[in-house]
C-alpha cells in the first residue's frame, strides 16, 4: 500500500506524511483578505487545499481544516472609508460572496473559519512574549516591530540569507524600524482611522499587523505545533517566513511540520498566446464571478484539477474550452447506464482505484488521477458495465467531480443565452415526424440547425434521441 508523500517547501523535497498525533491531521491555510470579490487565483488556492482536505479524509485521517479570514488590514480600511461604510459591513458582504463562489465550485467549507478581529488578545499575548525575548521592540512612531536579525532561523523557508532578503510588499519601511527587514507586529492608531480598528494595548491604541494574525489564529485553533501549513506561493515570503519567526520565536519550537504552497495562475493572452501573471494593471484580472458567467462551475473545477497544484496554471479560453470537452466525455460515458441503487463506494482493491490512490498519495497528483478516470472511460465505453460505472463515478467524486446526473450536465447552459430546452424538444419532435414521413432532407436540415445552435443529437438504437450541448 502506498504512503502519502507531501512536498514540503521547508525541506524542499517530498516527505512521507507522519502526523503529530496518529490518525489525526491539523491543517491551517491562509485565507482571504476580504474587501473585494475573489479572483481565479484565489479559486486555485482554495481548490488545491480542498483536494488535500478531501484526500486526507479519504485516507482515514480525522482532519481539522482551518482557513482564516483577514477582516482587518490596510486595504480593507481604505475601501470601507472610500465606500462610506463600516469595516464589518464591507467584510461581511464580501465574505458572503466568497462563500457563494466557493460553494458553486464545489469547494468544501473548512472545519474552522477564524476571523482576525476575534483574536486580537491572542495576538497581543504573542507580541508580549516576543518583546520579553528581545525579538520585538516599540519604535519612536509607536509601532511595535519584529527584530528580524535577532531570530537566527530567519530565511529558512524562502531559502535566502538575510543579506539577500528585502522587506516584503506588505511591509512599510519607515524610519521607526531599526532594520529595513523588520516588520510590524502592532500598528499605532492614526487619528484618521475609524474607531472600530483601534484596540487598547500595553503599547497604546493600535491594531495588529498582517503577519501576527495568522500566528495567533493557527495557535488558537490547532495549537502551537501542528501538521500542515498552507497557502499560495506568493505567501512563502514574507508572510509565511514571518509567521515562522513569530511563532517559533515566541514558543521556542517548530510551528508546523509541512509547509505546502500552490502555484500561480497565469493568464494566456488570446492574441499572442503568451501566459502572463494575472494583474489588474495588465487588464487580465478575472474574478470567480466573471468566469462563472462564461463557464459551468464544474468545468472550472475540472480545469483547475487538471493541473498539479504546485505547477503554474495557465488560464485562457482555449484551455477552459478544452476542459469542457474533456469533462463532457466523462459525463457522456455515464449517460444511459443504470447505476442501480447500490451505494457509490470506491473499491480500493480494484486496479484503477489502486493507481488512483498511488497518484494522490504522490503529493496529490490530480493530473495522473484524472488520467486514470479517462482510462476507465475507455473501458466503460466498451463494456457499459454498471459496476464499472459505479466505480468510475465514486472515484471521480473523491475529486468533487461527476456528482450530477449526466443529462443535468450535458444539457446545462440554456440559462446562459443558449437555445432553451422547450425549443430543443420541439425541434427533435419535428425531426422525428420528418423521419417518419421519410423526409430525410428536412430531418437533416433540423439536425444541422440544432448543431449550429450548439445542440448535438444522439440517435439511440431504440428509436429515441438524446441531446446535449456542444
Amino acid at each position: 500500500m502506498s504512503q502519502l508523500k507531501i512536498y514540503n517547501t521547508l525541506a524542499r523535497e517530498k516527505q512521507v506524511f507522519t502526523p503529530i498525533e496518529p490518525g489525526k491531521a491539523g491543517m491551517y491555510v491562509c485565507g482571504m483578505t476580504i474587501y473585494d470579490y475573489c479572483h481565479i487565483g484565489h479559486a486555485r488556492m482554495m481548490m488545491a487545499f480542498d483536494v488535500i482536505y478531501r484526500w486526507l479524509k479519504v485516507s482515514g485521517y480525522q482532519v481539522t481544516y482551518v482557513r482564516n479570514i483577514t477582516d482587518i488590514e490596510d486595504k480593507i480600511i481604505k475601501r470601507a472609508v472610500e465606500n462610506g461604510e463600516s469595516i464589518s459591513q464591507l467584510t461581511s458582504r464580501f465574505e458572503k460572496y466568497m462563500d457563494e463562489d466557493t460553494a458553486a465550485l464545489g469547494i468544501l467549507p473548512p472545519d474552522v473559519v477564524p476571523h482576525a478581529t476575534a483574536y486580537v488578545p491572542q495576538m497581543l499575548s504573542i507580541i508580549a512574549q516576543l518583546e520579553q525575548k528581545g525579538l520585538a521592540y516599540k519604535s519612536d512612531d509607536g509601532d511595535v516591530n519584529y527584530a528580524v536579525r535577532n531570530f537566527p532561523g530567519y530565511g529558512k523557508l524562502s531559502g535566502k540569507s538575510l543579506d539577500d532578503l528585502r522587506a516584503g510588499e506588505r511591509v512599510d519601511v519607515n524610519t521607526g524600524k531599526r532594520d529595513p527587514l523588520d516588520f510590524v507586529l502592532w500598528k499605532a492608531s492614526k487619528e484618521s482611522e475609524p474607531d472600530e480598528v483601534k484596540w487598547e494595548s500595553t503599547w497604546g491604541s493600535g491594531r495588529p499587523g498582517w503577519h501576527i494574525e495568522c500566528s495567533a489564529m493557527s495557535c488558537a485553533t490547532l495549537g502551537e505545533y501542528f501538521d500542515i501549513h498552507g497557502g499560495g506561493a506568493d505567501l512563502q515570503f514574507p508572510h509565511h517566513e514571518n509567521e515562522i519567526a513569530q511563532s517559533e520565536g515566541a514558543f521556542g519550537h517548530p510551528m508546523a511540520n509541512y509547509w505546502v504552497h500552490n502555484g500561480f495562475v497565469r493568464v494566456v493572452d488570446e492574441k499572442t498566446n503568451v501566459a502572463e501573471k494575472m494583474s489588474k494593471s495588465l487588464n487580465n484580472f478575472f474574478t470567480i464571478r466573471d468566469v462563472l458567467k462564461l463557464y459551468d462551475a464544474e468545468v472550472i473545477r475540472f480545469f483547475i484539477l487538471r493541473g498539479h497544484y504546485r505547477s503554474p496554471l495557465n488560464y485562457g479560453a482555449a484551455n477552459l474550452d478544452d476542459a469542457k470537452v474533456a469533462l463532457t466525455r466523462l459525463y457522456t460515458a455515464l449517460a444511459g447506464i443504470d447505476l442501480g441503487t447500490e451505494s457509490l463506494e470506491v473499491d480500493w482493491n480494484e486496479a484503477h482505484a489502486m493507481r488512483f490512490r498511488e497518484a494522490m498519495d504522490d503529493d496529490f497528483n490530480t493530473p495522473i488521477a484524472i488520467a486514470v478516470l479517462f482510462d476507465l472511460v475507455t473501458e466503460l465505453n466498451k463494456s457499459k458495465s454498471a459496476a464499472l460505472a459505479r466505480q468510475f463515478k465514486a472515484l471521480a467524486a473523491v475529486l468533487g467531480l461527476l456528482e450530477r446526473a449526466p443529462q443535468a450536465f450535458l444539457q446545462a447552459g440554456g440559462e446562459e443565452g443558449g437555445m432553451d430546452e422547450a425549443a430543443i424538444v420541439a425541434a427533435i419532435a419535428r425531426r422525428g415526424e420528418a423521419k417518419k414521413a421519410r423526409n430525410f432532407a428536412e430531418s437533416d436540415s433540423i439536425r444541422a440547425g440544432l448543431l449550429a445552435a450548439g445542440i448535438v443529437l444522439e440517435d439511440k438504437p431504440d428509436g429515441t434521441t438524446n441531446w446535449r450541448r456542444a
